[in-house]
């Protein structure tokens, strides 16, 4: 399977610049928003960039399946899925900030076996397939950090630790590590990947938001799971880390 591997990986950099074109075309021009059910912003680079995804998915792969954030699942019993969340920190994208990003994962047979983080206005490209990780062809790891102490934590939204999970418990992490910062979405897992924090937390998530980090994380060397330390694939939650903290941070907080 590795020639369709790096064939898949090779569509997939296709996706990230297409759609990156579009984002890139609307970012801090001052565009409208709509609210969804969930309260969530969209936007029309969200939807004009999952569909020219979903479009060169079914013209290059009319047999795989889709799923995306905004227009829902297509041939969902497919052997070959695409999970894409167009812009995923859609709230930071609003507000000029450049830690959003364009998530791509491909799974086969439900396993996420390729993700795909796309920055557009970094021009950087991090991808992953559970054994390597590359940020724009230069290979990239996870730092080594075997104490909480020297840690550095990242979340998206703070107050969704409050609505989602135990507080309390958070604090104390908060308490043992060196630094806390909000630099989340996709850009937490991104700064974790490539060697700049070593611990990302989302206390809730969907398949589209957490599919593509799994094979980029695992690749990087780090460990990824749900807020409980199991299988990420079917939870709603993660915990990402450095391998040798990873447990101390399931204990704690759970």
């Amino acid at each position: 399977m590795s020639e369709t591997m790096q064939e898949f990986k090779e569509f997939a950099k296709h996706l990230s610049d297409v759609s990156g074109k579009v984002i890139k075309k609307y970012f801090r021009a001052g565009i409208r928003f709509e609210t969804k059910a969930d309260l969530s912003p969209v936007t029309i680079a969200d939807k004009k960039a999952e569909e020219i995804m979903r479009e060169e998915i079914m013209y290059h792969y009319p047999d795989h399946g889709i799923l995306g954030e905004e227009f829902g699942s297509h041939n969902k019993e497919a052997e070959f899925m695409w999970v894409i969340d167009p812009i995923d920190g859609t709230k930071s994208f609003l507000c000029g900030a450049i830690t959003f990003g364009t998530l791509i994962a491909l799974l086969h047979k439900g396993q996420p076996v390729l993700g795909v983080i796309n920055q557009p206005a970094l021009n950087e490209f991090l991808i992953g397939d559970n054994f390597s990780a590359e940020l724009n062809g230069v290979k990239v790891k996870a730092r080594d950090c075997d104490k909480l102490e020297e840690a550095v934590l990242l979340t998206t939204d703070h107050l969704n630790i409050k609505k989602y999970q135990d507080i309390k418990k958070f604090e104390v992490l908060i308490e043992k590590v060196k630094l806390y910062r909000n630099w989340g979405d996709c850009y937490g897992y991104y700064l974790l990947s490539t060697g700049f924090a070593d611990v990302m937390i989302d206390p809730i998530m969907s398949p589209w938001d957490l599919l593509s980090l799994i094979p980029i994380v695992k690749g990087s060397g780090a460990v990824i799971t749900d807020y409980h330390g199991n299988d990420p694939v079917n939870g709603t939650s993660i915990i990402a880390a450095a391998k040798g903290i990873h447990h101390k941070i399931i204990e704690l907080l759970n």
